[in-house]
């Protein structure tokens, strides 16, 4: 038997269960936004008219879907954070590639915070 890696229902990052996430709240399947799939079309940028945009963006109405695309918390792909076409969830049951996929993108994301802290710096000096 070859359990698979956990997904949580509340951040939609892989490698760990709703009950032990950290998040402070819930994040949108569709948008990563900081709120419920179901608050989607009422909270999101996307779904709200601005006119200062161009082309201008009209509200979306409640009767219809939303029109832009999905984009996937974990690899930030356009699909939804549990949907097959991820690469996360395709490799579900590999651990270790979910392991070293892990390790990549938390590399990354400390590399960018060490470049963004170390412009700040840059900054300061002047």
């Amino acid at each position: 038997m070859n359990p698979s890696v956990l997904q949580c229902h509340k951040c939609w990052k892989w490698g760990h269960t709703t009950f032990t996430c950290r998040s402070h709240g819930s994040k949108c399947q569709k948008c990563s936004g900081p709120y419920s799939l179901e608050n989607h079309h009422d909270l999101a940028w996307c779904c709200k008219a601005n006119f200062k945009t161009n082309p201008s963006r009209l509200e979306t109405k409640k009767d219809k879907l939303c029109p832009y695309a999905f984009k996937c918390t974990n690899y930030k792909g356009e699909h939804c954070v549990d949907d097959n076409k991820c690469p996360f969830w395709k490799h579900r049951f590999n651990r270790e590639w979910y392991t070293k996929k892990a390790q990549e993108l938390r590399e990354i994301q400390a590399n960018s915070i060490r470049s963004a802290v170390n412009g700040n710096k840059l900054l300061i000096l002047h």
